[in-house]
């Protein structure tokens, strides 16, 4: 179990901060203590640090910050020890926040238990806090931004909180939909034999999938890795209930890969500058989860761009040259979905992989989406014709299945299992009437 290597580790840490308080040099720290470091033992904790293999400073620093998150006064604890009778210890460094009465870990703390006045060594450890280093690029662990003219280094440790999660119940949550993540994760229990799609779009939605299957090969081992951007780009477009979000939701469950539906109308914002904050937060969730991001009605932010007029179109422009960047380094799977091809901006077109058309369903698409649609436990009439119905009514797969749902309700209601022509095409008038087209 975890528990069991989280006692182990954070029995490691303290001995090696009492060591550094008893004035052992820096560089003797790993050789001054005995002590075990962590087992091997199967644990999520153990597959965490082989799969990382941590060097002894980056293994003292995940420690340090995953401390307060295990043992709120644990610093509080190695303090008093060193220091009974109380007293000031800055050069430890460590805050205290509203809500958490312990010490929690910053920069400072890092760098004093592994350089002391080094400054060599204390660079190092910044260089270990900064942005291209493996922590932050993997959005395991980082240095809270502080104000400004503050020391950098002050800002308090930060360890993800899906890695917290993972260390130490061994399983991490899905993220809930809320203002911090304007997502939510897409499910279905269908198919994709209950799908029916224009041969040719399902063909594109082959090549998809072969990138999911074999990206790694492609990119690391045959070498693209060094020549094209690290994900998968692919705009979907078509009219209203033609199979998109399906499409994206099979491509999830096919591959074991969560799908997030996001939000535009909570991701996009009247105030400069609160658009490309969203999307920010939105990325760095997702970054080295491999998600697949869904951008429904993507048009919404990824339409064309404007002339500069005024002060927001600039930074409208912005947002989408933001947008642009962040879409282009996401390491995973991004799904625009449009109803017209034509407003998505022409920058981002370039920059897809896979330009899917979902068009609306021919007189044999219609027909087997009745026939897949229809619950088999209803009897058709005799004047009730499948052929006839697909020839006889241009709708959407969606729409199929509103009817199909509405006229199965009747049935049930009238406690009549058969359905007649007549019911159907009631079922059909009402459809459009809804869609507010002319009957």
């Amino acid at each position: 179990m975890s528990a069991v290597n989280l006692q182990t580790a954070l029995h490691y840490l303290r001995a090696i901060i009492l060591a550094r308080l008893r004035d052992a040099a820096p560089d003797e720290l790993e050789r001054s203590v005995n002590d075990t470091a962590w087992y091997d033992d199967g644990s999520p904790f153990a597959r965490f640090v082989e799969r990382h293999q941590p060097a002894f400073e980056e293994y003292i620093v995940l420690l340090l910050a995953l401390s307060p998150n295990v043992h709120p006064t644990f610093l509080n604890d190695v303090i008093a020890s060193h220091l009974p009778d109380g007293g000031d210890f800055a050069a430890f460094g460590g805050v205290r926040v509203n809500g958490h009465r312990g010490v929690i870990p910053t920069g400072e703390t890092a760098q004093f238990i592994l350089a002391g006045d080094n400054l060599v060594n204390r660079l190092q450890v910044q260089r270990m806090l900064g942005g291209g280093h493996w922590f932050a690029r993997q959005r395991v662990l980082w240095l809270e931004a502080v104000q400004e003219g503050e020391p950098a280094m002050s800002g308090r440790l930060i360890l993800a909180p899906e890695v917290v999660e993972l260390l130490t119940v061994g399983a991490v949550s899905k993220p809930r939909f809320s203002s911090a993540f304007p997502a939510e994760l897409l499910e279905t229990e269908m198919e994709w034999d209950d799908l029916v799609l224009n041969p040719d779009t399902r063909r594109q939605i082959r090549d998809i999938e072969h990138w999911t299957v074999h990206k790694d090969t492609l990119l690391r081992d045959w070498g693209m890795g060094r020549k094209m951007k690290p994900g998968y780009r692919a705009l979907f477009y078509g009219p209203p209930g033609t199979g998109k979000t399906l499409t994206a939701s099979l491509l999830g469950k096919q591959t074991g890969l969560d799908v997030y539906r996001i939000d535009l109308s909570r991701v996009v914002s009247k105030f400069i500058g609160e658009t490309e904050k969203n999307l920010a937060n939105l990325f760095d969730k997702a970054e080295n989860k491999q998600w697949i991001l869904f951008f429904d009605e993507a048009d919404a932010l990824f339409g064309k761009r404007t002339d500069i007029r005024d002060a927001h179109d600039k930074y409208a422009n912005q947002e989408v040259a933001y947008l642009l960047q962040r879409i282009e380094s996401y390491n995973g799977l991004v799904i625009l979905a449009t109803n017209q091809r034509g407003n998505i901006d022409d920058a981002f077109v370039r920059r897809f992989q896979a330009m899917i058309h979902f068009p609306l369903p021919g007189v044999a698409e219609r027909e087997a989406i009745w026939r897949k649609s229809m619950p088999p436990q209803i009897v058709l009439a005799d004047d009730l014709r499948w052929p006839a119905v697909a020839a006889s009514h241009e709708l959407t797969g969606a729409s199929i299945l509103n009817i199909c749902h509405y006229c199965a309700l009747q049935v049930l209601a009238n406690d009549n299992i058969a359905l007649s022509a007549a019911a159907l095409e009631a079922g059909v008038m009402r459809e459009y009437v809804k869609e507010g087209r002319v009957v």
